[in-house]
């Protein structure tokens, strides 16, 4: 398995452990904020999840979609030689039946379990998809609400909310996680967008490195071909790398409270997506800054350190 190549250290006790849950092959950005977990030595990783995006299965098929997930996932960690660095546990096929219905998967149990060991790293999880199996976690273990922080690319703008895809795949689940009692730092949809970057700058710095970048810069391209016919995405010359943050908010100082707003969790409606206020939820983090321009250059710092001619 390939090391890194880096010649500083993280010191233990500024590493955290990590969990990325991701549909890895829903679009052309969670393979590239899986690559970026890979590279950041700041990471403990502790599995990976792969999870489905059922409610659009497009050629997959429905209930196959956390496989395909999963194969990208694998495929991934082969371009990086990184297979075997962590453990890779499918998630459900399906969204949750209801809010109180877990949807047992290996990817949910393997959260659980993580979550109750006894260790001085703090547990996050980088959700980059639907809450399923963070929210059957937390359903089959409820104990482990605060031992553990998700950090969601997710939900539409506050305070109304509205329509956004990886709420859609699963409502029940982002209620089960907003009712709870863990910490969540929400990346909302407006917010994710302002990770942005051009198609020349990929050909210029992640096309070059290696089997990798190569990988990540073509199907990204092709992705964006293959869905030409819809005329308000993809835009044809960008992309948003929303799935990224998951990385760069702990890249940061965590506790820089001008990037986030603390607000109460709201609860959801099924028929709209939009957001309600009961008074009886915790607050959350809510994120108006991505932290964009330190995650793109440190992604491509660490792509052309790691796998650069």
């Amino acid at each position: 398995m390939k090391k890194m190549n880096y010649t500083f250290s993280v010191p233990d006790n500024k590493r955290v452990r990590m969990i990325v849950s991701t549909d890895c092959k829903n679009e052309a950005d969670d393979q590239f904020a899986l690559a970026h977990h890979l590279m950041t030595p700041m990471f403990i990783l502790k599995g990976i999840v792969p999870c489905h995006f059922n409610m659009f299965s497009r050629d997959y098929g429905d209930g196959h979609t956390a496989q395909a997930s999963m194969d990208e996932v694998n495929k991934v960690l082969d371009l990086m030689d990184r297979q075997g660095v962590c453990p890779v546990c499918k998630g459900s096929e399906f969204p949750m039946k209801d809010e109180q219905t877990p949807a047992v998967s290996d990817g949910a149990k393997l959260i659980a379990e993580e979550a109750m060991k006894d260790d001085p790293h703090p547990l996050f999880i980088a959700c980059q998809g639907a809450l399923t199996d963070v929210a059957s976690a937390l359903l089959m273990k409820p104990e482990i609400a605060d031992r553990m922080t998700a950090i969601w690319i997710g939900g539409a703008p506050y305070p109304e909310g509205g329509e956004e895809f990886n709420l859609r795949q699963d409502i029940a689940a982002a209620n089960v996680v907003m009712k709870s009692g863990m910490k969540v730092w929400q990346v909302p949809s407006t917010v994710y967008k302002k990770v942005t970057v051009s198609l020349a700058e990929l050909q210029l710095n992640v096309q070059p490195c290696g089997e990798i970048g190569n990988y990540l810069y073509q199907q990204m391209v092709d992705f964006n071909n293959t869905f030409y016919q819809f005329q308000e995405w993809p835009h044809g010359e960008i992309w948003g790398l929303g799935d990224s943050p998951t990385v760069g908010l702990l890249l940061a100082e965590v506790q820089r409270t001008d990037l986030y707003e603390m607000v109460e969790a709201p609860e959801i409606s099924y028929e709209n997506m939009s957001y309600h206020f009961t008074g009886k939820n915790r607050k959350i983090r809510v994120y108006h800054d991505p932290n964009a321009e330190l995650t793109l250059r440190d992604f491509f710092a660490k792509l052309k350190l790691n796998y650069g001619m």
